[in-house]
């Protein structure tokens, strides 16, 4: 998962298989961390489609922004996120085991976060841009509330 303004890789959850209930998961710690999104926009896959997610997209008052089947243009932002992990890492790399799948995912996403330079933010990588942003005041990226950490560890449950 990406953050459309600031470009940061948010989550790189390295998995066989993809349920709503795990979308759920890693929407809860990353409210825990960040606070509630106003949207989460998505494609049409089972996984963001599903009851669980639904119902969590509710429970926070989060809107679901869905782009149309067949275009991905809608979704440019993620569309390219999801082309340098395609080719900076998933091609790189052959996993012999989860467990080294999300090493190498979470290296990758510290690098990506915090080294690599991103043309359409000045060249800064991501962290940097969204930190000058919180410096700034942007209140969309305040961090979480100690009550809203709290409601997103319920949610889990």
């Amino acid at each position: 998962m990406a953050g459309e303004y600031t470009r940061e890789c948010l989550s790189l959850d390295m998995r066989r298989s993809f349920t709503g209930s795990d979308v759920v998961d890693v929407l809860s710690q990353l409210m825990g961390e960040r606070g509630a999104p106003k949207h989460v926009r998505s494609d049409n896959g089972s996984e963001f489609i599903a009851k669980p997610v639904q119902k969590w997209l509710a429970a926070f008052d989060v809107a679901a922004l869905y782009i149309a089947p067949g275009a991905p243009w809608q979704n440019g932002r993620i569309e390219s996120f999801n082309s340098r992990v395609r080719d900076e890492f998933l091609e790189m790399n052959y996993f012999t085991t989860t467990k080294e799948a999300r090493q190498l995912a979470a290296a990758w996403k510290e690098r990506y976060n915090t080294k690599r330079p991103h043309s359409s933010l000045k060249y800064l990588p991501p962290q940097t841009f969204a930190e000058r942003c919180r410096a700034a005041g942007s209140a969309s990226l305040r961090p979480a509330t100690p009550a809203a950490r709290q409601q997103a560890a319920g949610a889990k449950t």
